[in-house]
């Protein structure tokens, strides 16, 4: 095996190129920013850690967690703290716990005797007929009801992706919850068996986990293994087709350099597709699909308070805000409740979200403006009485790829590049999926499946 280089060095690029080197090829990493790991950032600052990006890792039975244990980092994972299995969410002006179970399904505030009488009907449903692009909000109003929709299908969109259920294609977004109406009809029943067969399989729980320092220790520990394979403030300029291999041209300290390479594994964000100037490239108006996953803009603000001037017991991990409930903020984390050492003694962290795909236009506002539309929200929420003693706004311009009623041609504008372009492979959350499971997983496949 030759050379790859990798234009990229978030989750999928470090992945693939650790990969590449273990089966014993040589690898470049190209970054343009100055840290690895693309979304997931973790910073300490006056004694809190903060996330700019994801906050937790689910691992399930499967590849993720093999990884993680062959890089000798499962050892390192903190399992997040059991309250975090509480969940709250906003119903008439106040929070709301999440029902865990049958009884307390029944005598939550959370549904009317009406949504809760037809969300039981549910097991009794036939199989929806043709449906390959329905969205989110469509699947859940057809198969739970119009209340389940707006109360919990809504805010959980918002917490995942920042955007509304009516955008999203269930079969991209949500691929486990789409198989299992298609094997088993029901997503009650469905899950009854899944959750059986687990069982007798003797497979572990979901695990939520993160790592001491946050989960920037992921791309941290990849980057430490490429060591000087990994070059950072290195952005590619061009990626030219040369014969039966490729030459890379990026930046390095004010100098434009090239590299040429067998294999090509472009990792970087769609919307950052069309800055790297492409030539020779078969298919090359494959990029316009490609690059034009949509993405909306999210402010991320971190409030850190004395405890004694929080009369809400935190004891969840977190509250999401319904859009019917009219406020200015998706949703908040109970960071400090989430792991230990995320705020210092006495005091605790709050991580708030505003935007997405509702109000994309309240992220515009100054810092100073952005924090007091939280604090006023969440004064009224979690009754804080006092003023934050930290603060941290981090802002994305565009934040998560949507999978919305485009996704195919996405997916199929891949294929064909990859097909027309030996030693071309593509990857990225805009295809393999957003969550850090998918992108490490999905990275994996795609470099089984490219050879």
């Amino acid at each position: 095996m030759g050379q790859t280089i990798t234009v990229g060095a978030g989750l999928c690029g470090l992945v693939a190129a650790r990969t590449c080197s273990k089966e014993g090829g040589r690898v470049l990493v190209l970054e343009a920013g100055g840290y690895p790991g693309g979304v997931i950032r973790s910073e300490r600052r006056d004694g809190y850690l903060i996330e700019h990006g994801p906050n937790t890792l689910a691992l399930r039975a499967g590849h993720a967690t093999d990884y993680l244990e062959q890089m000798g980092l499962l050892g390192d994972a903190i399992d997040a703290n059991p309250e975090a299995n509480k969940r709250f969410l906003m119903r008439e002006g106040r929070l709301v716990a999440v029902p865990a179970s049958a009884s307390s399904f029944l005598t939550s505030p959370l549904f009317s005797i009406v949504g809760k009488m037809r969300l039981l009907l549910e097991p009794l449903l036939p199989r929806g007929g043709t449906r390959e692009n329905e969205n989110v909000a469509d699947f859940f109003k057809r198969r739970l009801g119009k209340e389940v929709r707006d109360y919990a299908a809504n805010p959980f969109i918002a917490g995942v992706y920042a955007a509304r259920p009516e955008t999203l294609v269930l079969r991209h977004a949500f691929p486990a919850i789409y198989e299992i109406e298609s094997k088993h009809r029901s997503l009650m029943l469905g899950g009854i068996k899944t959750a059986k067969r687990r069982k007798r399989e003797g497979l572990p729980k979901t695990r939520l986990v993160s790592f001491k320092e946050g989960l920037a220790a992921l791309p941290n520990r990849l980057a430490e293994e490429l060591g000087d394979d990994l070059k950072l403030n290195a952005p590619v300029r061009r990626i030219s087709r040369d014969g039966d291999n490729w030459k890379v041209a990026f930046e390095e300290v004010g100098e434009l350099k090239e590299e040429r390479a067998d294999r090509i594994v472009c990792s970087v964000p769609a919307h950052a597709l069309k800055s790297i100037e492409w030539e020779g490239l078969a298919e090359s108006e494959s990029l316009n699909t490609l690059a034009s996953a949509p993405h909306h803009p999210l402010a991320v603000v971190q409030l850190g308070f004395r405890r004694d001037e929080v009369g809400h017991p935190l004891d969840g991990f977190g509250f999401l805000v319904p859009e019917k409930e009219n406020l200015r903020i998706l949703g908040t984390l109970f960071s400090s409740t989430l792991f230990p050492g995320r705020a210092p003694d006495g005091h605790v962290l709050l991580t708030t979200f505003v935007g997405g795909e509702r109000q994309p236009d309240l992220t515009e506002k100054s810092d100073e403006g952005l924090c007091e539309l939280v604090l006023e929200e969440l004064q009224e929420l979690l009754d804080v009485q006092g003023k934050p003693t930290f603060r941290n706004l981090v802002r994305w311009s565009k934040a998560i790829p949507l999978p919305d009623s485009s996704q195919d041609n996405r997916l199929e504008a891949a294929k064909r590049l990859q097909d027309a372009n030996s030693g071309l492979i593509l990857s990225g959350s805009h295809l393999t999926g957003v969550s850090l499971p998918a992108c490490l997983e999905g990275t994996l496949s795609l470099l089984s499946e490219n050879g």
